[in-house]
């Protein structure tokens, strides 16, 4: 597939998944309709019983030091599986899984700037490429529904509101740069209960990092966020701010490696592994 320059700017919205698709959907009905290219939008609220996940993929001479950052940086890149160099497969979330074909959406890069928005890697693929699977908020999302937390972005069919903060990372090698966040505006109760149940979630960015005033941590226009879909955030609410597996696109930027692929802001990989399995037992 010929790779194809796209805009740099916030997608514009996309429409709810098809309605093969749903909540209630196997994570392997996901990843087919993606691979067919029946399903190219968001993944938000699709399959919500399974952990998705973001993706960085990169030469194995860059590996050893990605790893490291993300060792150093567990809360925006909790590292959930590694490939094994040039492999398709992630064999720990999934046996029927590849990676070149099963997200909705691809952003390749080449020298740390995006170039192309693809849906399909198998013209790309290479043999030294290593994929590192990361936790994704959008795993912490079932428990907070199941608790009746209501989230604007899911109830709208929007992707969730991305933005990039003045929050450095720990840098390793080549890799630093800011903190992603995502936000979900919720009344202050709810926020209460959100930090509850998202602190027992620390593989897929645990607790909130911030609440209340985006300025305070470099956001300049919280109606225009970097990634994702702004939602409205009304007289009663705060926006609520967790880590966001997007981070590591912010690394690559600053590391410019000759090339490389992450998955497209909120269009994830869904795993068979299911969000209860990664979910602590609240402390006594």
């Amino acid at each position: 597939m010929p790779e194809t320059a796209t805009a740099l700017s916030t997608a514009p919205h996309q429409p709810a998944p098809p309605p093969a698709l749903s909540a209630a959907s196997t994570a392997l009905e996901v990843r087919l309709a993606a691979r067919s290219g029946a399903f190219s939008g968001h993944t938000s609220g699709v399959a919500s019983a399974h952990v998705q996940v973001n993706l960085a993929i990169l030469p194995a001479a860059l590996a050893d030091d990605f790893l490291a950052f993300c060792e150093r940086n567990p809360i925006p890149c909790p590292l959930l599986a590694v490939s094994e160099p040039g492999s398709p497969a992630l064999p720990a979330l999934g046996l029927d899984l590849d990676v070149r074909s099963d997200v909705p959406r691809y952003h390749l890069w080449r020298h740390g700037e995006r170039v192309a928005e693809v849906s399909d890697l198998r013209e790309v693929w290479r043999d030294d490429l290593v994929t590192f699977a990361l936790g994704c908020s959008f795993s912490f999302e079932h428990a907070l529904l199941a608790a009746g937390i209501p989230l604007r972005h899911v109830s709208e069919g929007r992707n969730v509101a991305m933005y990039r903060t003045n929050i450095p990372t720990q840098p390793v090698g080549v890799f630093q740069g800011p903190t992603v966040v995502s936000m979900r505006p919720l009344k202050a109760a709810d926020a209460i209960r959100a930090i509850q149940i998202t602190a027992r979630t620390p593989q897929v960015h645990g607790a909130p990092i911030h609440i209340g005033d985006p300025a305070l941590i470099g956001i300049a226009d919280i109606d225009h966020p970097d990634y994702g879909e702004a939602v409205d955030i009304r007289a009663d609410e705060l926006p609520v701010f967790w880590a966001c597996g997007v981070t590591p696109q912010a690394a690559i930027v600053a590391a410019r490696p000759e090339f490389c692929i992450t998955h497209a802001p909120g269009y994830m990989l869904v795993t068979d592994k299911l969000n209860s399995e990664l979910l602590l037992e609240p402390q006594a």
